[in-house]
């Protein structure tokens, strides 16, 4: 089993790591250097967010730019803080259980969960102690990522990229065991460890006939969410809508909004949605993961489109509205402390 997953994953690009999007892109991105005269030129595309979120942004900060009709409750919590203080926090913003934790400064959805009681809560502070965001679970029928970029100058931005999320999920046929549905799932299977550790306690237990089981609750690639293309779907009215969400956020023009709603017609008006987080300069235009709707030859070109717009707003940025580049080297020893942190993330993820 694990020798045919791992085939899977190497045959199909959906799963194939990181480098295989971005190193044949270098090229584009030194050249797009060169024009602008400065290695750091995309460190002034999003004035308001930290190195215009090249990672090491607080996502606790950046949430609290979107007004707060829009954004979960949230508290942020400093490693080793006494337990009660936490409760004392939690309770103070009315956030119940259920509810999400995850880090400050995240990576690709690792240590993110779904926590239900104050003792999974301390298991999981103790655990990881590094600084945590406590949000709300936000019990909405749906979940998507769009990706929007507006040229300072204009009044009008363009939504390049929306990516629907398909959360994983079983039927129980009342025979088989939960690892048993999982197993026969062409999809579920790949994130067999990974359900294996969520649903330990249930893996043996056999679903009654016909009830769905939704095997994760956290919309990302890494916990076996699976990215539909949605881009017929944007319209006129959807990209006025987050027109104005941009122009609530003064400085943010480039990136992609994670969040959920309930249904199509209410985030096309506006009137329903709440937002997960914002992404920055480092943002996929997730749609090219959709690999039964795309082509990875499609997937790196998308890149370089994307990539071709921070270029345009980052160079607006700063001839326009003397927004200053960040100094390289103050840049690069950002992605290094970067690449530290991720390191240690994927090392408590184990």
């Amino acid at each position: 089993m694990i020798r045919s997953n791992s085939i899977k994953k190497i045959t199909d690009w959906e799963h194939w790591p990181s480098a295989m999007f971005y190193l044949p892109n270098v090229p584009y991105a030194f050249y797009l250097a060169y024009k602008a005269k400065h290695l750091a030129f995309f460190s002034a595309t999003n004035p308001c967010i930290k190195s215009s979120g090249n990672g090491t942004e607080s996502k606790y900060e950046t949430i609290l730019l979107v007004p707060e009709k829009h954004r979960p409750k949230s508290v942020l919590i400093k490693p080793n803080t006494d337990f009660e203080i936490v409760c004392k926090n939690i309770q103070e913003q009315k956030i119940n259980f259920p509810l999400i934790a995850k880090p400050d400064i995240g990576f690709r959805g690792l240590l993110v969960e779904k926590i239900a009681s104050k003792d999974a809560l301390k298991n999981y502070l103790e655990k990881y102690a590094i600084d945590i965001i406590i949000q709300e679970f936000l019990d909405y029928e749906n979940e998507c990522g769009i990706f929007y970029h507006r040229n300072p100058k204009n009044d009008s931005g363009k939504i390049s990229s929306l990516t629907l999320k398909r959360f994983l999920s079983v039927t129980g046929d009342g025979t088989s065991t939960l690892k048993e549905l999982i197993l026969a799932d062409e999809r579920a299977k790949l994130y067999i460890e990974l359900f294996s550790k969520i649903h330990q306690d249930k893996l043996t237990g056999i679903p009654v006939k016909n009830k769905v089981i939704k095997l994760t609750a956290i919309g990302n690639h890494s916990k076996g969410t699976q990215f539909i293309n949605g881009n017929h779907l944007i319209s006129d009215k959807l990209t006025t809508t987050f027109d104005k969400l941009s122009k609530s956020i003064p400085g943010w023009y480039y990136g992609r909004i994670d969040l959920k709603y309930n249904t199509f017609e209410e985030l096309e008006e506006g009137i329903d949605f709440k937002i997960l987080e914002i992404n920055g300069i480092i943002a996929e235009p997730t749609h090219i993961y959709d690999s039964q709707n795309y082509t990875y030859l499609k997937a790196l070109k998308a890149i370089r489109t994307h990539w071709k717009s921070l270029f345009t707003i980052a160079i607006t940025n700063h001839r326009n509205f003397n927004t200053p580049y960040k100094d390289s080297i103050s840049f690069l020893n950002e992605i290094i402390l970067l690449k530290k942190y991720t390191k240690k993330i994927k090392r408590l993820s184990k």
